[in-house]
């Protein structure tokens, strides 16, 4: 079949990045979706077991540090925008392995860079690479106040401090080499198939068994939540429609303390298994706050919201429900993830903090 446009999706087996390819695939039939990832822990390719015999449809194991792999990919494919997800991306990991986070996001990044800027140096036009990055690289809000396109970075972990590079490096592409990008920072995302080193999976994991609910300092940190099926959304809406060079920040303008989050997962999910009232709660454990835990995070999304016409399509409340209702009717997929090393890294995660 000859397919009118051809698009790379990096990390696709991941948490946001199963849910693009899974709308790519499905919006566009007549588009080649092809998904690389190295399926590291947080890779799963059970998140796209629904689509994996779709015609449209191409799946390949590939690090992106490594460049000949890449290189030869893209050279063959030829195409027509790359959408780079693969990142590692939870804070708590980058603290105890920061060069890691370097390894993969700042120079897996210029590998494709490096990759797209000599497949396509003979015409770029009709060419795109869209980069996804995070709200963290403009560091931490005071109690007022919004991050837009033109905040200043100011990145606090070496999670963040990646992305920011890695961003840079984005932009020094389109401006030395004339490369055609687009780059979206987006707030924290919640949904089916997320990773349980994150909050909400965790904690549902947490309850399910019974077992503490670890919360950093005072639980009053802040953060702006978007379902993640209104992320790929955006990401769609920007690939097609965004503007070569700009930036546009994705967010569910939805803001949340942690405890506030904490105490309302916790009365649905007593409600969902019949559990007395209070009873989760009582699994609230506060432990030693995160070193240089950022205090509140928020995006204003107003520039998406009009120049492409992206909202929210869920309120916070019905998201969270359609979550947890995902979470609890797939415990098999939970408990898979929860075995092994997942059960390694959070010992070592929590195991000094209680």
């Amino acid at each position: 079949m000859s397919y009118t446009k051809r698009i790379l999706v990096t990390g696709g087996a991941g948490f946001i990045g199963s849910h693009l390819v899974r709308l790519l695939v499905q919006s566009y039939p007549d588009y080649l979706i092809f998904n690389i990832d190295k399926l590291t822990y947080a890779g799963n390719l059970e998140n796209l077991k629904d689509i994996e015999s779709a015609p449209n449809y191409r799946f390949e194991r590939i690090d992106i540090l490594d460049a000949d792999a890449v290189n030869q990919l893209v050279h063959h494919m030829d195409f027509h925008a790359i959408v780079h997800l693969a990142a590692e991306s939870h804070v708590d990991r980058s603290i105890h392995d920061p060069l890691a986070f370097v390894h993969t996001n700042v120079l897996g990044t210029i590998n494709l860079l490096n990759a797209a800027r000599d497949a396509w140096k003979e015409d770029m036009s009709n060419r795109l690479f869209y980069h996804i990055s995070t709200d963290e690289v403009y560091g931490s809000l005071g109690s007022t106040g919004l991050f837009t396109e033109s905040t200043a970075y100011d990145p606090r972990s070496p999670y963040s401090s990646s992305k920011a590079a890695s961003d840079h490096f984005v932009r020094a592409w389109h401006h030395t080499y004339g490369m055609p990008v687009v780059i979206s920072n987006c707030s924290n995302n919640y949904g089916p198939n997320q990773f349980p080193e994150k909050l909400i999976p965790l904690f549902i994991h947490n309850i399910r068994h019974r077992k503490p609910l670890p919360v950093y300092g005072d639980g009053q940190y802040t953060r702006d939540w978007l379902y993640v099926v209104d992320h790929a959304k955006a990401i769609d809406a920007i690939l097609h429609r965004g503007r070569i060079g700009e930036t546009y920040n994705i967010g569910g303008f939805n803001e949340w303390k942690n405890m506030d989050l904490i105490q309302l997962m916790c009365r649905l999910l007593d409600e969902k298994l019949g559990r007395p009232e209070g009873d989760s709660a009582s699994l609230i454990t506060y432990v030693t706050d995160r070193p240089g835990h950022d205090r509140r995070y928020a995006i204003d999304a107003s520039k998406i919201n009009s120049e492409l016409g992206w909202s929210p399509s869920v309120t916070f409340e019905q998201g969270l429900s359609l979550t947890l209702d995902w979470y609890l009717n797939h415990q098999d997929w939970l408990d898979n993830v929860t075995s092994g090393a997942y059960q390694h890294y959070y010992d070592i995660q929590y195991k000094n903090r209680f």
